[in-house]
């Protein structure tokens, strides 16, 4: 990538990986940590986590693992447009929630609550537990062992008390400074591709429909461009125009709007980043408007009953499976058991995470349900 401004992320800035190995030949260190999550078992059970809607609910909704990749090459456009390391991007990406739990944000807050005794519970550091030691594929450590900025970009968050805890890669909590540009943008990526894509799938659902879409402003105004340029247009096509439009305008903007803030914070190399304040991010208006489509989403979308009445299930369903293991560890698996006379609940809790919604689900039955094989 010859290519890279002067302040991105690149293989002679990077401050490496936590165990040395030899360099990689055919492709950067930053493509072999892509290469590394997508061969982990982690990312292969994203496919069975819900992102909205759990997998049983229908084909063609979201999981974790297509809104990943969707992240993915939303991010990987903005970083070629910016000059910014579109491999180190993609990892991140990729990454962001191989510690997500099943039943999405449900099984997370019931999770988190479960552990509130023992420290709670987080995603974003349940994702770097997973890079650092939960996968187990290479003789010469835990882990992926991945680079450092790759790691410092799946940390999104951190309190200070556990920020002392995770060395080099939680410093900058500590310190109050930000992550690279790259990070900052796969944080993004990952808004722009959640706002719009549930937009489809809670259209796909029925569970919002176009006339209360009509009240959010961009969708409102991109329907109504995309009514004029093709007015023959209908059903699911004009639907994908509309969103189509929807992210072309918030990457187009992001670019433009990021690059004015490094040139104005005068940014020259990676060590600028750190110390200014973010840099990555919308314009005012186009900002408002993001949050608008978040606000709508939130009270028509992820509060609507029907998905909370799943989410209820979610959470019931975490709940008792956390009580029995705790109750009873031997009805944990043999190495989960040998996992928590070491480090106690984070063994259940790794374990739970790690399970996709039907495995939660039939796990739950293998527990409370009479006749249910083991």
């Amino acid at each position: 990538m010859d290519n890279l401004a002067t302040y991105a992320v690149s293989e002679h800035n990077t401050r490496g990986r936590i165990i040395n190995e030899t360099p990689p030949s055919g492709r950067s260190e930053f493509q072999r940590d892509r290469d590394r999550i997508i061969h982990s078992k982690a990312f292969r059970r994203l496919e069975y986590k819900t992102q909205v809607f759990v997998n049983h609910e229908g084909d063609l909704f979201r999981t974790r693992l297509t809104h990943s990749l969707e992240v993915a090459q939303i991010g990987r456009s903005i970083a070629r447009n910016l000059r910014l390391n579109e491999d180190l991007v993609e990892a991140i990406t990729l990454a962001h929630d191989l510690g997500h739990t099943p039943f999405g944000h449900a099984g997370q807050d019931a999770l988190n609550q479960c552990m509130k005794a023992y420290g709670g519970f987080e995603h974003n550091l349940q994702s770097l537990r997973v890079v650092d030691i939960l996968e187990e594929r290479y003789a010469e450590f835990d882990g992926l062992n991945l680079c450092f900025e790759t790691r410092a970009g799946i940390l999104k968050h951190a309190s200070r008390k556990n920020a002392r805890n995770l060395g080099e890669v939680g410093e900058r909590f500590i310190l109050n400074q930000r992550p690279a540009l790259e990070a900052q943008l796969a944080n993004l990526a990952d808004e722009i591709a959640y706002n719009n894509h549930d937009v489809d799938d809670g259209l796909r659902s029925g569970l919002i429909d176009l006339e209360q879409l009509q009240n959010v402003g961009v969708f409102s105004r991109h329907w109504s461009v995309v009514k004029r340029k093709y007015p023959a247009l209908a059903g699911r096509r004009l639907i994908h125009e509309t969103i189509r439009a929807m992210i072309n305008i918030v990457v187009t903007d992001l670019t433009v709007q990021s690059t004015q803030n490094i040139k104005e914070a005068r940014i020259g190399n990676l060590a600028d980043v750190y110390d200014a304040p973010p840099l990555i991010g919308f314009s005012p208006a186009i900002r408002k408007e993001q949050q608008e489509l978040k606000k709508f989403l939130h009270e028509h979308l992820y509060l609507h009953f029907r998905v909370m009445r799943m989410s209820s299930k979610a959470s019931h369903i975490i709940q008792r499976l956390f009580d029995a293991f705790s109750a009873n560890v031997r009805l944990l698996p043999v190495k989960h058991q040998q996992k928590f006379r070491q480090i106690g609940h984070q063994a259940i809790a790794d374990y739970i995470a790690g399970m996709t919604d039907r495995y939660a689900i039939k796990e739950y039955q293998r527990l409370f349900a009479v006749g249910q094989a083991d």
